[in-house]
């Protein structure tokens, strides 16, 4: 455990209470945060250490993007940030690139509630995501561009970091998180693609045309990068699979991340990665034992948007 050195700081910097006015900005309001305590004071810290990352010439951002963000509408903030250049290296999951090619191909994710009679859903072939509804025709015409636009131009072996960049290619949407990607260079990392429709339908085409994804490949790839940056940092928003694979392409290298961002709304006590906290990483040797690192428990889609919004926004926090 961290010795914060309680007795000797701890009484140092007193609480400010947070005040609210008119015209606030945003970066006003998490800079009125920086003196509170709890998720608040979190947040501000968050902003500090993103900035810091960012203006580091040396530091290379690993974003790792899990829960479902695009389909709650977190689709071009995370685009955005690719546009803007600050993010070098992003991990996602296979859920959010098949909702991210949804809305990519013209189709649209609703609101909807969760309190509702999912049955009656069914019937009427509506999916529901919490409170965000997804007609299932949505998948069908997926599954149908997969197959006549971008299978059939795939190499015969493929990386699954190659794949995101072949579909990326082949989209003309701005707020696309994959083709911003593709027109960045940034690399897209699904390692769980299998377990999305896009690993789905690979399989089916694969059943009837000499068809491989090697999920093996991209583990050097993304090795590599880790050895060639000077320093490292690592935003997670949620955990899981996205998570873990960035912080185990650290351990085989002499290096660590000197930044961490987490995101997440779970608890370290059931022993999952989500929940599991940045010091637990440090005992992994993947995290710097003196790194910056700051863990926020609240929903992502809100302490997202409100991070990005602060720090594009110049704020400086001391």
């Amino acid at each position: 455990m961290r010795d914060y050195g309680l007795w000797e700081n701890g009484l140092s910097t007193p609480i400010e209470a947070l005040e609210i006015y008119d015209g606030m900005s945003v970066s006003d309001l998490v800079r009125g945060f920086s003196g509170c305590a709890f998720g608040a004071g979190r947040l501000a810290d968050a902003v500090r250490i993103y900035r810091e990352m960012l203006e580091d010439s040396g530091c290379t951002l690993f974003f790792g993007l899990a829960g479902a963000m695009v389909p709650a509408g977190m689709r071009r903030v995370v685009s955005g940030e690719i546009r803007a250049g600050h993010i070098d290296v992003l991990v996602t999951t296979g859920a959010n690139m098949v909702h991210d090619l949804i809305e990519a191909l013209g189709l649209s994710h609703y609101k909807g509630c969760d309190l509702v009679d999912d049955a009656m859903l069914h019937r009427h072939g509506i999916n529901r995501i919490y409170d965000v509804f997804l007609p299932e025709e949505s998948f069908s015409d997926l599954e149908e561009w997969l197959r006549d636009v971008v299978f059939p131009d795939l190499p015969r072996v493929v990386s699954i970091r190659e794949l995101s960049s072949l579909i990326g290619a082949r989209l003309d949407c701005r707020d696309s998180i994959l083709a911003s990607a593709y027109e960045a260079q940034v690399p897209v990392f699904c390692p769980a693609l299998q377990d999305s429709i896009i690993g789905l339908q690979a399989w089916l085409y694969r059943e009837t045309n000499p068809f491989t994804i090697d999920a093996l490949a991209d583990i050097g790839e993304i090795v590599n990068l880790c050895y060639d940056a000077e320093r490292a940092g690592a935003f997670f928003v949620g955990g899981g699979v996205a998570k873990n694979f960035i912080l185990q392409s650290m351990l085989v290298t002499p290096k660590q991340f000197d930044y961490a961002i987490q995101l997440t709304m779970d608890r370290p006590e059931t022993g999952g990665l989500s929940g599991a906290t940045l010091d637990e990483a440090s005992s992994w040797g993947k995290i710097y034992e003196n790194a910056k690192t700051v863990t926020v428990y609240s929903d992502a889609t809100i302490t997202l948007p409100l991070i990005i919004a602060a720090s594009r926004d110049g704020l400086e926090i001391d």
